[in-house]
């Protein structure tokens, strides 16, 4: 790929005399004139055609003014001028979302391309090791596009041949802090090709009201809160088993009854029941009239509650052989969606050793057996170590909130999430700034999303439990 010139020779050259100079002229190859025109003039036809290609509305409109200013004279010129950042003030006042869309987030884009990605391309490669300069000539991976919305910068980058993508994984702080954002999340568009997402702000930086319980009973997937792009986050229950993991305050709660908030109507129609497991004793004996009797606190109560669960698995599973591969929600056979608060406590903090056995068996058993017949496990834990919680790669789902350590996130997203940037050790211990902020992981994409779900406080557990009390019996 390298050619070697005759002026690479001078590195071979050696001195015994440390004063000795050496004089090397490199060899120099003249090229024509009309050469060096023909190169200038087909690169410039080439920027040419590439600026029309990639900025249509942005050349079109200058070239239009010109056009009228040389056919009509510059009077109609100047009205039109005049007339078009009305029309566009009046097209933004009347239908913003459309507007943003289609003009004002391809300009920002255009201007953020040029005046902070293009401008500091090539020193934040280089100076983070993506780029390579060799011999007088920079080797850069190519700056493709810059598409814009509301709250972030997605750049789209067409790797150097034999760059990994865990080279742009490792350097996301890098590129954060010499673009200007306060994170970096690598995305693989296709082979050979990141897309790169620098937010500009957070979204998500302010509590969410409780979402309102849902007029008509449904099985999920279940609305909680809000994504970082602004759509709503609706995380899925009935089918998968769900892991939320975070340290004290992250806001674990929150997830837990926005879940139940949302299966309100279902529970009520006989098509979802929710057995709750709370050996903590404080979060989900709030509601405690919702479950019937349907909750456990003491540790042998829940070990027997686990046990009957499995009873109930066991009996569809019999029912159902031969007969369907999924479950379809009814009132004679409803979604049963396990609830277990603190499960850490019952499978490892637990000193009873058969308890502890009986629960981390029963666990195990729903969590491998129990989706494709309706029974569903929803578990949060602080700690999630393996020897804490063994069962934790049997969730197909998981819920990263504030963590203490960097490796924990590995531990619950998987490996290399943190990498593609989940960071979850860096929220804010602060309640108003994180709580309930998180990363969300599914089985079915491997990259993290960040979201934030709705605090439901006391006054709204009230109320829920004033309308809904008695449904689970």
């Amino acid at each position: 790929m390298f050619k070697k010139l005759p002026g690479d020779e001078a590195r071979n050259l050696v001195s015994t005399t440390p004063d000795t100079a050496v004089v090397f002229r490199p060899a120099v190859v003249r090229t024509p004139a009309l050469v060096t025109l023909v190169i200038w003039l087909s690169r410039l036809l080439a920027g040419l055609v590439r600026l029309v290609v990639r900025h249509p509305v942005a050349v079109a409109v200058p070239v239009a003014f010109g056009v009228i200013w040389t056919l009509y004279g510059w009077r109609l010129a100047l009205v039109m001028a005049g007339f078009l950042p009305l029309a566009g003030l009046s097209w933004a006042l009347l239908d913003r979302a459309s507007f943003l869309r289609l003009v004002g987030w391809p300009l920002l884009a255009c201007w953020r391309l040029v005046a902070v990605y293009r401008r500091h391309w090539q020193p934040v490669m280089v100076v983070s090791g993506l780029g390579r300069h060799i011999r007088g000539r920079d080797y850069l991976p190519r700056l493709v596009r810059v598409e814009c919305d509301g709250w972030a910068d997605r750049v789209s980058v067409k790797m150097l041949n034999g760059q990994a993508v865990k080279d742009w994984a490792d350097r996301i702080e890098h590129l954060a802090h010499g673009f200007g954002a306060p994170s970096c999340r690598v995305a693989v568009a296709r082979a050979g090709r990141l897309v790169l997402t620098f937010p500009r702000r957070d979204p998500l930086a302010e509590p969410l009201p409780a979402v309102p319980v849902p007029e008509i009973a449904s099985v999920g997937p279940v609305e909680i809160g809000r994504c970082e792009d602004g759509t709503p986050l609706r995380l899925k229950v009935h089918g998968t088993h769900v892991l939320i993991a975070g340290a004290t305050g992250a806001g674990k709660g929150s997830y837990l009854w926005s879940t139940i908030r949302g299966l309100l109507p279902a529970m009520r129609a006989g098509l979802v029941q929710v057995w709750a497991l709370d050996p903590k004793r404080m979060e989900l004996s709030f509601g405690r009239a919702l479950f019937g009797s349907r909750y456990a606190a003491d540790p042998k109560e829940c070990a027997d509650l686990l046990d009957e669960a499995v009873c109930v698995m066991q009996e569809r599973a019999d029912r159902f052989a031969g007969l369907q591969r999924s479950h379809t929600p009814t009132p004679a056979d409803p979604f049963v969606l396990v609830l277990v608060d603190e499960v850490a406590f019952l499978t490892a903090y637990q000193p009873d050793k058969h308890l502890r056995q009986r629960i981390t068996a029963a666990l195990a058993t729903l969590t491998t057996q129990g989706r494709a017949v309706g029974v569903g496990v929803m578990a949060a834990l602080q700690d999630p170590r393996k020897e804490v919680m063994n069962i934790r790669n049997l969730f197909p789902d998981k819920i990263a909130l504030r963590l203490d350590e960097s490796e924990q996130v590995d531990m619950v997203l998987g490996d290399g999430a943190r990498d593609r940037g989940a960071l979850a050790d860096h929220i804010s211990p602060v309640p108003e700034l994180g709580a309930g902020v998180g990363y969300v992981r599914l089985e079915t994409s491997p990259d993290p999303v960040r979201v934030r779900a709705a605090y439901v406080s006391d006054a709204d557990i009230s109320a829920m439990v004033a309308e809904f009390a008695g449904v689970g019996r």
